[in-house]
């Protein structure tokens, strides 16, 4: 085998890889970039597979530290990947493609990563104190991966990137939401719930200049609460939608997604430890959530 062919079955062994960790991890957002343009998927999967390998890092392991020092490690990845240093690690290797393809701007991957590496640095327990640094948290690491999909699809709308804005900010705090019981289970505290909402629904405890919120019956009032702000995101994309460019709709699909699990969040009257959550897609049977999805895609909605 050639030097060339090689390198491209390497490459090709890398985007697979890509396709196969969205599709296990991130199964809601696998589907919808089945229905992005062939050009833009390999970008797409290798963006969205880094995101799974940065979200991740913190929850394989049992010290949080070596979680962190993984973080750190993909961080100097990004540094590696736009300078031409080979690293032996199939998203790494898929990124390396990507961005020398396609116009990338690294200030997003590292923006990524560097919001985990800030809440990963947060002291065990603590939680925002307000809704809108969950909606930064949200935007680094949700929105950015629609920024970057437009960027590899050559696609340069403000208005396109606003709704891109908004979709990922409603995207990232219902899955935080629908991964609190997740967070309770491993730290035995409920971390994504910002201390204004807590006060607001009397579930503010402050001790020793530490905040925590209480589990108790009044939990689905400050769920609620998030989820609006992330509707309340949702419709103002929804509003852009007659701007948006017609190639950019795709990219923005990510929205049904977002929508099926508020939708499923209502129906359990927004208590996060309703098990209907986490059965099928977002809480419906993977066929409806595939029925839903595809007659957004059919009529170029999002």
């Amino acid at each position: 085998m050639s030097g060339t062919s090689a390198a491209s079955g390497g490459l090709q062994a890398a985007l697979s890889y890509c396709v196969r960790q969205v599709r296990s991890y991130d199964y809601h957002h696998y589907l919808c970039l089945l229905h992005l343009p062939p050009a833009m998927r390999k970008a797409a999967f290798t963006f969205r597979a880094f995101n799974v390998e940065t979200a991740k890092a913190m929850d394989v392991v049992s010290d949080p530290k070596t979680g962190l020092m993984r973080l750190l490690w993909w961080k100097d990845v990004i540094d590696k990947v736009f300078t031409k240093k080979l690293v032996e690690h199939p998203v790494a290797q898929a990124l390396s493609l990507v961005a020398s393809d396609k116009k990338i701007s690294k200030h997003w991957l590292k923006r990524s990563v560097d919001a985990r590496i800030n809440d990963a640095n947060r002291d065990e327990g603590a939680i925002p104190e307000t809704t809108a640094e969950l909606e930064r948290y949200a935007e680094d690491t949700q929105s950015t991966i629609l920024y970057m999909t437009l960027q590899a699809g050559g696609i340069q709308s403000t208005i396109a990137d606003h709704a891109a804005s908004h979709i990922g900010k409603a995207s990232g705090l219902l899955l935080l939401l629908k991964a609190l019981p997740h967070h309770v289970n491993k730290q035995g505290t409920i971390p994504y719930i910002p201390a204004s909402v807590a006060e607001e629904c009397g579930l503010l405890t402050r001790e020793g200049g530490r905040s925590e919120v209480r589990m108790d019956d009044r939990l689905p009032d400050a769920v609620f609460k998030v989820a609006s702000v992330a509707e309340a995101h949702l419709q103002k994309a929804r509003e852009l939608a007659s701007s948006v460019p017609r190639e950019a709709v795709p990219v923005l699909l990510p929205a049904s997604p977002a929508q099926v699990l508020l939708d499923s969040l209502r129906r359990c009257e927004f208590n996060v430890f309703d098990s209907r959550l986490s059965r099928g897609v977002h809480g419906v049977s993977p066929l409806w959530y595939q029925v839903k999805l595809n007659w957004n895609a059919w009529r170029n909605k999002y």
